[in-house]
């Protein structure tokens, strides 16, 4: 096992120790915030409270082009877990424990290499990514510093991601007419059997998408997560409550395909309120989208980064993107053990990651 593989696994141990559960976000800048201050000597660190448990410590060493951004906090542990979330295992190619994958394996791989090399860094650790309110990177682009690409950490094999979905979460109320069930209905009486007619025509205009793509991305992503409403079954529904979500490509103009799936309802939802929206990777029009990829093509090839395929799921790397910044998604692990019980990220896929951290502080 190599030095800085050995580090890595040291200042992981270290980091899954930390309790970064998102929710309760009960984060603050004590804790995970002053390990990483003490394991980063040389730098220039300032830590901001941004409130709700969503904390950033920007540490700069030099004059970096290059920015390398991670999420501190974690998804809740599930009660699936074989051992004890916050200690880590390492055995059989693997290292196990609460947010290995997603994503302190990277944190820990970039301050062991900020403390194997001298040269040039810059990193923005955050806290607030699990709870889809952005806050850290909202501030940190309000200050508009300048960098030739962002590079942001989640599990893509160590490989660059040049485009990914957007993310968009709605809330539906549908407001009926209480009445006896064995009574004629017209189809505007039931909350329940509105909701059920919206979701219907909404699959079926999902189904008419799955030709659209980007990038190699295809169709609409979309899922209706939660409907509740009625009071029993032989009571005409007089309220109901429905929330979904989709995940459009980068080419899709999502305030239009908000108004289509709101048009569905008939007669007109009660309530039609978008929760959280997270843009598209790149961020754009369709044109400038495909230009803004082929930028970030062109850096990830400079950096001598492995170029991946997109993916399905939404990253922050958007929100620079959205700010006019060359972004890429490029980080250590799996998706697929991100969320997981027992999650775990490849030995092989940490000196990866930590290596290359290392070759570009280095250039």
């Amino acid at each position: 096992m190599s030095e800085l593989l050995t580090a890595t696994l040291d200042h992981l141990r270290a980091l899954v120790a930390f309790d970064t559960r998102n929710p309760p976000r009960v984060i603050d800048s004590g804790g995970i915030f002053d390990y990483l201050r003490r394991n980063l000597p040389g730098f220039e660190i300032g830590i901001s409270d941004h409130g709700a448990g969503a904390v950033s410590l920007f540490a700069t060493r030099g004059k970096p082009k290059i920015l390398f951004n991670v999420h501190l906090d974690t998804v809740p542990d599930s009660p699936h877990w074989s051992a004890d979330p916050f200690a880590l295992r390492v055995g059989e190619g693997r290292a196990i424990g609460l947010g290995a994958c997603d994503i302190k394996g990277a944190v820990a791989a970039l301050v062991a290499a900020a403390n194997a090399t001298q040269g040039d860094a810059a990193f923005l650790f955050t806290s607030d990514e699990e709870a889809n309110d952005p806050r850290c990177i909202a501030a940190f682009l309000a200050r508009r510093l300048p960098y030739d690409a962002v590079l942001v950490a989640e599990p893509t094999h160590a490989q660059a991601v040049l485009a990914h979905r957007g993310i968009s979460s709605v809330l539906m109320r549908f407001a009926g007419t209480a009445g006896h069930a064995s009574a004629q209905q017209s189809s505007a009486d039931s909350a329940v059997h509105q909701a059920i007619r919206w979701g219907n025509r909404a699959l079926a205009h999902v189904d008419a998408l799955a030709h659209e793509r980007f990038g190699g991305l295809t169709g609409l992503r979309f899922n209706i997560g939660r409907v509740d409403g009625g009071i029993k079954a032989n009571m005409i529904a007089p309220a109901a409550e429905l929330r979904f979500g989709l995940r459009p490509l980068p080419s899709t103009d999502v305030d239009r395909l908000l108004q289509t799936f709101r048009e569905f309802a008939d007669p007109q939802a009660a309530e039609f309120t978008e929760t959280f929206r997270g843009p598209s990777l790149p961020a754009g029009s369709i044109a400038d989208a495909e230009s803004r990829r082929l930028v970030a093509r062109d850096c990830a090839d400079a950096l001598d980064l492995p170029i991946g395929n997109a993916v399905d799921f939404w990253t922050e790397a958007s929100l620079f993107s959205q700010a006019g910044h060359v972004a890429l998604v490029y980080g250590p692990g799996d998706i697929a053990q991100a969320h997981a019980a027992d999650e775990w990220v490849g030995l092989d896929q940490l000196k990866t990651y930590a290596d290359s951290v290392c070759r570009i502080i280095h250039e």
